[in-house]
Formats: structure tokens, C-alpha cells, sequence
């Protein structure tokens, strides 16, 4: 596997190619993930639920981030480690400099901030300081108390606007990445479509540029409530590894995620 940058993932959507991200906590699972030819391992704050039997990811603590990311980097060599900025950790512009360089520090190559139009200074000041950002819209788990729950985003059209406007408004303060998550397929297409950079979507349709799953969930060991846009590619598989391949095929071939994966508008 060749090694993969943010330059990489922009040249893929150049080309029409897509490309796959999967959550990595740990350094077998990472390098299981990368000879799988996973392109993108996500340290996802997502460990409080799958790994710490938390209620929401809202609990997790920059030291947790700092130590899963040691762990995956250690493991990983060639994919691209993108790292979570916990609940609170971007109170102010400083805050989110500090916490950021953290996890840089600790073997990440891009971090990933979950907002909207507001994380544009930040961004802004990041991009200055060489810190590559992903920038993660429309179901936002850290905002899960203010949504009113884990539920599709962007179904009215002044929602999709400004899910939209919010996408156009971060790129342009040097966002590297967009990841949308539980938006309908419509929206993404053009969200997708009219961003010069690269978009990974999860319940998001087939559109975007990339796919990303929480590996517990792909490999269905997650009790209770599985989402609409989660397939189980164990079910299928000998083995881990396979699992990761068949992940990582599908979603280059556009096979993942079908319609039953999708939300509408």
C-alpha cells in the first residue's frame, strides 16, 4: 500500500476514484486496516461508546484521544491517521491550536473538528500552523443534546442550505476535508459535487468521495440499535482481514452504501 496524504485523497477525486476510511483504537486493528487496503484510519471519539460503554461520545478526554492515536500510529505506517478533537476541546481558537497540536504530536496527519460556518477561524489558524483539518457536518454527535438526538440532518431546504453554505464557508478557510454524516443523498451529491476537496460520507449515500464506518459496527459486534447506514461485513467473512477487504472493495466499486444504507431528502 502506497502511502496516502491529503494531496493522495484530492488526486482520487480528481479522478473519479473513492477511497475508504474505517475507525482504528489500537495498533493490531490499524494494521489489519491498512493491509486490508483501507486508505484512512479515524481515531474516532467514538471509542466512549464502542470501547469505554459510554452513552455518547461525550465523556472522552484528550488523553484518551492522545493515547488511541499512539497506539493506531504505531501500527499504521502507510494510511492516512486522522484523529478526533474531543467534546470542549475547541472552546476558543487556542484551545483548539493546543489540543490540535496534541494529537499531531501523538501521530495524526489531519484532525477532525465537528461544527459549522463557526470553526472557520480556527481552521483558518490552523491551516497557518500546517495542521490539516477535516471539518464534520451535518449529524454532529457532540451536539447530540441540542439536535434533539441522533437524526438526519439537512431534510428542510434552509437546513440543506446551510449545511451547504457551511461546507463552501470551510473549505474556503482551509479545510482539507468534509465529512458528512446522516444527510440525505441529495444533499451530499451536491455538497460533493461543488467541493473542490474531498468529502467522506457516512449515511450519506454512495455519492461522496470517500466511505467511513466505525469498525465495531462493520464488524457487528455493536449492541443495541444498529443504524440504517451500517452493514455487517463480518457476516460474510473468514476472517478480520477479509471483513476489511470486502469493506474497502465495496466501497471502492460504489457497492457501499446501496439505497438501504441512504437516507432521502
Amino acid at each position: 500500500m502506497s502511502l496516502t496524504t491529503t494531496q493522495s485523497l484530492f488526486k482520487l477525486k480528481q479522478q473519479g476514484e473513492k477511497f475508504s476510511c474505517i475507525t482504528a483504537y489500537d495498533a493490531a486493528f490499524a494494521h489489519l486496516a491498512e493491509e486490508a487496503g483501507i486508505d484512512v484510519l479515524l481515531i474516532g471519539d467514538s471509542l466512549g461508546m464502542v470501547l469505554q460503554g459510554q452513552s455518547s461520545t461525550l465523556p472522552v478526554s484528550m488523553g484518551d484521544m492522545v493515547y488511541h492515536t499512539q497506539c493506531v500510529a504505531r501500527g499504521a505506517k502507510n494510511a492516512l491517521i486522522m484523529a478526533d478533537l474531543p467534546f470542549m476541546a475547541n472552546n476558543t481558537v487556542e484551545d483548539t491550536l493546543m489540543h490540535s497540536g496534541q494529537l499531531m504530536k501523538a501521530g495524526a496527519h489531519i484532525v477532525k473538528l465537528e461544527g459549522e460556518a463557526w470553526l472557520a477561524d480556527a481552521i483558518v489558524e490552523l491551516s497557518r500552523r500546517g495542521i490539516p483539518v477535516c471539518a464534520h457536518l451535518g449529524l454532529t454527535p457532540q451536539s447530540v443534546n441540542k439536535l434533539g438526538g441522533y437524526r438526519v440532518q439537512g431534510k428542510g431546504n434552509e437546513e440543506a442550505e446551510r449545511i451547504k453554505q457551511a461546507c463552501l464557508d470551510l473549505e474556503a478557510a482551509g479545510a482539507d476535508l468534509l465529512l458528512l454524516e446522516c444527510v440525505p443523498t441529495e444533499l451530499a451529491d451536491a455538497i460533493t459535487r461543488n467541493a473542490s476537496i474531498p468529502v467522506i460520507g457516512i449515511g450519506a449515500g454512495n455519492v461522496t468521495d470517500g466511505q467511513v464506518l466505525v469498525m465495531h459496527d462493520m464488524l457487528g459486534v455493536t449492541s443495541g440499535h444498529r443504524p440504517k447506514f451500517v452493514k455487517d461485513f463480518m457476516a460474510e467473512s473468514a476472517s478480520v482481514l477479509e471483513a476489511f477487504q470486502r469493506y474497502n472493495q465495496a466501497v471502492k466499486s460504489g457497492d457501499f452504501p446501496g439505497p438501504e444504507h441512504s437516507f432521502g431528502a
